[in-house]
């Protein structure tokens, strides 16, 4: 719950709407609740100012569809990640305003009438091959309310396209730089621009890419200032990052994704 629900609870007491067992009735399943197979913390919205994230693999239909269910009765976002079109039909036919991207393999059903995007975060990738992960993150970070640019298809085996978009470098409050193969990118654009950047290994690339370990190495070993690093392939961690230092969020932003502990 956010703290718009705690409050209209308190008020709803203190104007005698609401009597203190009904009030606590609803509070009951405020902190967590227990479905057996997951325990959907409600909570998360007011620690962290966004909702529990919903990780699709390795779940059930019908258990992704409830914890959906569940997660939109608090009139909040609900982000599911890794969805496949399955996912999303059955999450169509529960929950009317499902929406779903393809390519980036996320489901959600927004709440109410979006706020104005703030702040402004970059999202550049090496290849095209790098969109899925990247539009995870540019995604993720317009969910939480961030204002995105992306840049796409703009790595060191040309670089003149980088550089005909300083601009967007400059004027970011954060970048998420995706890059698979060699893992470049991010060092080249972190000696560009005092921003901060969350690089994102992908696993793009031939054999000895090792499934993007290699990027990974890469971006872990930047000489590059201001380059942090998240797991192979993890745009939501990335875009919930760059929300976070877009301060996007408020008091807060998203959070790690559900894995039914």
């Amino acid at each position: 719950m956010s703290q718009d629900h705690y409050r209209a609870l308190l008020e709803g007491v203190q104007q005698g709407r609401l009597s203190v067992d009904e009030a606590l009735n609803k509070m009951r399943t405020m902190p967590y609740e227990n479905l057996s197979f997951a325990r959907v913390d409600h909570h998360r919205s007011l620690q962290k100012g966004f909702p529990e994230v919903i990780y699709c693999p390795g779940k059930t239909v019908v258990q992704i569809v409830e914890i959906a269910r569940r997660l939109a009765k608090t009139g909040l976002p609900v982000l599911a990640t890794r969805a496949e079109p399955e996912v999303y039909r059955a999450l169509s036919e529960a929950l009317p305003g499902a929406e779903y991207h393809r390519e980036a393999r996320l489901a959600l059903i927004r709440s109410g009438e979006a706020a104005a995007a703030v702040g402004h975060v970059g999202v550049l990738t090496a290849g095209t091959a790098d969109l899925p992960v990247a539009e995870e993150a540019a995604l993720t970070a317009e969910l939480i309310g961030a204002r995105v640019t992306r840049l796409y298809d703009v790595g060191v085996a040309g670089l003149h396209r980088l550089l005909d978009n300083l601009d967007l470098l400059l004027q970011a409050r954060a970048l998420v730089v995706v890059a698979g193969m060699e893992g470049a990118l991010p060092s080249v654009v972190g000696g560009l621009t005092p921003r901060p950047i969350i690089a994102v290994p992908t696993s793009v690339g031939y054999g000895a890419n090792f499934g993007g370990l290699a990027a990974l190495l890469a971006m872990l070993n930047s000489c590059a200032p201001g380059v942090a690093v998240v797991n192979i392939d993890n745009g939501f961690g990335a875009g919930y990052i760059a929300a976070l230092i877009n301060g996007a969020g408020g008091e807060g932003a998203g959070e790690d994704e559900h894995e039914g502990q």
